[in-house]
């Protein structure tokens, strides 16, 4: 197995489907991460994800992060420090404050492309 190293990109990769940006970090087999961000007092577009699960840790900024997950529902404040999941088919959306936010997460297994997110109803 190769030993991979790679440092966070200054500038996006791509923008997600939920119009965030994105720096593309390492995978493997199980899994994979990346880096989101969202600027200053901006609104993500709300999704969910079809096959894929995610742990998000906040490295900058704050904001707020919305799931729901069946009958279970919360908006629950994101800052540097604040770790989450997101699993399989739980709506989600997120927003940041002045200073913007971002994230580094964890798709389980890896991220399999744009199909993989469906638009969903969102409460902002």
């Amino acid at each position: 197995m190769k030993l991979e190293t790679k440092q966070l990109s200054e500038k996006p990769d791509l923008s997600a489907p939920d119009e965030s940006d994105v720096r593309l970090l390492l995978s493997l087999g199980g899994g994979s991460m990346a880096h989101f961000e969202l600027s200053p007092r901006m609104t993500s577009k709300a999704v969910m994800h079809r096959t894929v699960e995610e742990i998000w840790y906040c490295v900058d900024g704050a904001g707020e992060m919305w799931r729901k997950s069946g009958e279970d529902e919360s908006v629950v404040s994101v800052s540097v420090g604040t770790c989450l999941t997101i699993s399989v088919g739980t709506h989600f959306q997120f927003r940041s404050q002045d200073q913007g936010l971002a994230a580094v997460a964890i798709t389980m297994p890896p991220w399999p492309g744009e199909d993989e997110a469906e638009f969903v109803e969102g409460p902002w």
